[in-house]
């Protein structure tokens, strides 16, 4: 019986190294002169960082996923961090150093120069390319872990592939380092600091993966280290992995909170949120892990207590309260928004109203002062017909949508609304009236002076942006 394990052990043995041994081929004298040529942030090293730096910060900037692609193609940043990870490897403390000494300079050079492309371009609005490098999670620590030991092994083979920069691309080292650039130019530490978390959580399991695999391919050692001291060694540095990845572990778990609170969420609102009579036009929500909120939309009949009954006990089919075993949150709230025919709808309508009314004001002023000067009948009738079809055309926009991106783009606007404004000015002794969309946006409590008047800016210009008008303006209420 033993034997046939033996066997059967000395052929597994085998298929494994035929299959998915990667020992021969290893060219470790080439391997350990490559990673530490390529460590020095030097002359021409140190200006291609800076130009890399300088195309993903703008790729960044225009939401261009191919010109950061080409950024990081041309980056020489994996130089110092695989060096990091050979350098532990094979008990090299002279190449540590060395490695740590230019991994600093290589992250001052590509903050400041980030920092100050973000400082001076017009284009400041926070695109989804540079928002999605602010939130790390668990994935992207096995993106860099997994890259790095497919770099490491790539880069050990005496066949040398494209593979390095695949893992280059993969592990997206620069535009986390251009994203935390970003946060400083705009003093927006939630962005610098979760940008850099990506940045470094990447740099610390690539060069992780790199000293798994130079132990496991047995690289020469530089110096031997005593046993006890290396056991004192592996402690620290399996400790200060766990703490680098907890804050990872946490968003990661939070993202998928929010995620499944989403999808629960809209088959809710699909299933369960339909009643005869009242049409449901809009909704909303607002996840937390304590209370989240549930923001329904109703035009026509009145939601009533039965119905608001109904509802609430429908969110424990959904694991919405806390209630349930495994709840996605701990208590969810509806609130309906209900308007009945007839009835104002909001503000918005209201304001819609207002200068509805004024308009018509207006044009019995402008009939007034040009009934002098205009004599003919059918002028007259084709100027009443051109402002009438002014007062009829209804300003149409997506609220839900705007009010998605608005809140995306500023997190500290609590809410919005919209109305026409009519401006009056006299010019060359005649009376002139101009109107203009005007955007009023009111921030959370906490929300600092400053702030709110960057912000105002900001929301300005991206608004005109955003509906190709210059006429547009962002005010405070």
């Amino acid at each position: 019986m033993n034997r046939e394990f033996r066997m059967m052990h000395i052929a597994l043995t085998r298929l494994y190294k035929s299959t998915l041994g990667f020992e021969e081929g290893t060219d470790v004298p080439a391997t350990i002169e490559g990673i530490k040529k390529d460590i020095s942030f030097r002359g021409h090293s140190a200006w291609i960082l800076m130009f890399s730096i300088l195309i993903a910060s703008i790729g960044l900037n225009v939401n261009s996923t191919a010109v950061i692609i080409g950024a990081m193609l041309i980056s020489p940043l994996m130089g110092p961090i695989l060096g990091i990870g050979l350098s532990i490897g094979i008990n090299d403390f002279e190449t540590l150093l060395r490695s740590l000494r230019n991994f600093g300079i290589a992250v001052f050079i590509s903050l400041a120069t980030s920092t100050l492309y973000f400082s001076i371009t017009p284009l400041d609005v926070a695109q989804t390319e540079l928002l999605a490098r602010t939130q790390p999670t668990l994935l992207d620590v096995l993106v860099a872990f997994f890259g790095g030991f497919a770099g490491i092994i790539a880069g050990s083979r005496k066949e040398k592939s494209n593979v390095i920069p695949g893992v280059a691309i993969a592990t997206a080292l620069m535009p986390p380092l251009c994203t935390a650039g970003y946060g400083l130019a705009k003093l927006n530490m939630a962005y610098f600091l979760g940008a850099f978390y990506l940045f470094f959580i990447n740099s610390v399991f690539i060069s992780f993966a790199t000293l798994l695999v130079v132990r496991y391919l047995k690289f020469p050692l530089a110096e031997m280290v005593e046993p006890q001291k290396l056991k004192r060694y592996q402690f620290f540095m399996i400790a200060f992995l766990i703490v680098v990845v907890i804050p990872s572990a946490i968003i990661f778990y939070q993202v998928i909170q929010e995620t499944r609170f989403k999808v629960a969420v809209e088959n809710f609102i699909k299933q369960d949120c339909e009643f005869d009579g009242s049409e449901l036009i809009g909704y909303k929500f607002e996840y937390n892990d304590t209370l989240s909120v549930i923001h329904l939309y109703y035009f026509g009949s009145p939601v009533n207590e039965e119905k608001m009954y109904y509802l609430k006990n429908r969110l424990l089919e959904y694991n919405l309260s806390g209630e349930t075993r495994f709840p996605i949150t701990e208590a969810t709230e509806i609130v309906i928004h209900q308007e009945s025919e007839g009835d104002n709808i909001d503000l918005d309508q209201r304001m819609a109203e207002f200068n509805d009314n004024l308009r018509l004001k207006v044009l019995e002023d402008i009939y007034t002062k040009n009934n002098e000067i205009i004599k003919s009948k059918d002028l007259k009738i084709q100027l009443l017909e051109a402002e009438l079809l002014k007062t009829k055309r209804q300003d149409t926009l997506p609220y839900l949508q705007i009010d998605k991106e608005l809140k995306y783009h500023f997190p500290e606007v609590a809410q919005f609304s919209y109305s026409k404004s009519v401006e009056v000015f006299t010019r060359n002794d005649s009376i002139w009236y101009d109107t203009f969309p005007v955007f009023l946006m009111k921030f959370k409590d906490n929300t600092r002076q400053n702030t709110r008047i960057q912000n105002l800016q900001k929301a300005n210009e991206w608004l005109q942006m955003r509906f190709d008008n210059k006429k547009i303006k962002a005010l405070e209420y």
